[in-house]
């Protein structure tokens, strides 16, 4: 094995980008921002980019916020605050905060960086790794740190593989052969194919890599022009590749997979119908993305809790959960679950079911209620009675449905249905 300072990522940091708000959630951000929503049970969002960094061997991190961040601050000052400085560790946190000016918050996703040169400068390091906080997957980021520092190149730039017809969507890159990016376009009409699959595009994972030398004199010049929205996707990176030397690397080389035949799995969680989806996913018999790899695990902060407790045995009171994740602290009580997750501290109630419920901390469910394909925000106290997603028109009178048909139930929401009943 070779030693840890051999690996790149001794000699790296992670700048990961958490200030987005994140709208397409609709109200799942009201109260807090993208990165700090709850995923899979027990983590939230910006875990995965953060644990990713940790387990390739990165020891210096720091998260830039901005909107609605006290959830995420104070997730990640009680969940990843074992590092230790005196082992050259670290982990600040960087809220947008009149650095510059009293009036000045984060223009735009380069800005972030440019507006922490210093807290850079104090890292000593020699590669800076740019990490968008809000997408679910596992890479190993020691490998693409390797192929930018054997290819020389100003950037390079994560990108996934997706089929052409999709790839309007996403800010997509047109290469040679060899991997240097010839075009950055972003959202095209009529996106390119790649030069061995001209079905397929290579989309941007919002993941970039430079040498820290030459990201801070880019930085300061972007600063200085006045026609710049101060944006990586928007301005340098179109820059670097008309200018300098840009390179594509495909996630495929360097996800982490829990077998050699499993998918690339990464997701965008950012509509209410890829966020339910992606949660219940997790349900399959062998769902894509492995929580349970314990070479690879997802790190967050863990509350001291109670087993999981079913109690009631009678034969229409009984409490169950088939084909479901059923987080620490939850007590079924009489309660029939389905193809859901429950988050920590869920309380469900007798003759109640659940079918295809994402279900977050700390919510309660009352007696008979009736709930099919919901996302439960945290807190919320569901009626005795209710019965959703059996009625689309009826639920759309006070919850959120979205296009897909998941109806999304928070407190106010809860409220306003109490108000009238």
């Amino acid at each position: 094995m070779a030693n840890m300072n051999d690996r790149i990522s001794a000699r790296s940091m992670a700048f990961v980008l958490a200030g987005g708000r994140g709208s397409r959630l609709q109200e799942l951000t009201d109260m807090r921002a993208k990165p700090a929503v709850y995923f899979g049970g027990k983590t939230r969002i910006i875990d995965f980019a953060l644990s990713n960094a940790l387990n390739s061997g990165i020891r210096k991190m720091a998260i830039a916020t901005q909107y609605k961040a006290h959830s995420l601050i104070r997730h990640c000052q009680r969940g990843w605050s074992f590092f230790r400085a005196e082992r050259n560790e670290y982990l600040d946190i960087l809220p947008a905060s009149q650095r510059v000016s009293e009036n000045k918050w984060y223009l735009g996703t380069a800005d972030a960086v440019t507006q922490n040169i210093d807290i850079v400068d104090s890292y000593d390091v020699d590669y800076v790794l740019v990490l968008a906080g809000d997408h679910i997957y596992k890479m190993d980021y020691e490998l693409m740190l390797r192929q930018h520092e054997k290819t020389g190149a100003d950037v390079t730039v994560g990108c996934l593989t997706v089929p052409r017809a999709e790839a309007s969507a996403f800010g997509v890159m047109a290469t040679d052969a060899d991997g240097r990016i010839t075009e950055f376009l972003e959202k095209p009409k009529n996106p390119p194919g790649t030069p061995g699959d001209p079905d397929v595009t290579l989309a941007s994972m919002g993941i970039y890599v430079f040498r820290w030398d030459f990201l801070r004199e880019l930085l300061l010049r972007d600063a200085e022009d006045s026609n710049s929205s101060h944006d990586f996707g928007s301005d340098l990176i179109p820059d670097i590749v008309e200018n300098g030397k840009a390179m594509a690397h495909r996630f495929d080389e360097s996800c982490v997979r829990h077998s050699p035949d499993a998918p690339a799995y990464w997701r965008d969680v950012g509509t209410v119908d890829a966020f339910w989806k992606a949660n219940i996913d997790l349900t399959d018999f062998a769902p894509d993305l492995d929580l349970w790899d314990r070479k690879w695990p997802i790190w967050t902060y863990s509350e001291s809790v109670p087993p999981a407790k079913f109690i009631h045995d009678a034969e229409d009171r009984r409490g169950t959960a088939v084909s479901s994740l059923i987080s620490g602290g939850c007590v079924v009580s009489g309660t029939q679950i389905r193809n859901s997750l429950l988050f920590t501290q869920v309380h469900t109630n007798s003759y109640a079911q659940l079918r295809e419920a994402v279900v977050l901390p700390y919510a309660e469910i009352g007696r008979s209620a009736h709930l099919t394909k919901v996302v439960i925000d945290r807190g919320v106290v569901i009626p005795e009675g209710l019965v959703v997603g059996e009625d689309r028109v009826e639920d759309a009178k006070w919850f959120n449905v979205s296009d897909g048909g998941v109806t999304l139930i928070t407190k106010p929401m809860i409220e306003r249905w109490n108000a009238q009943a």
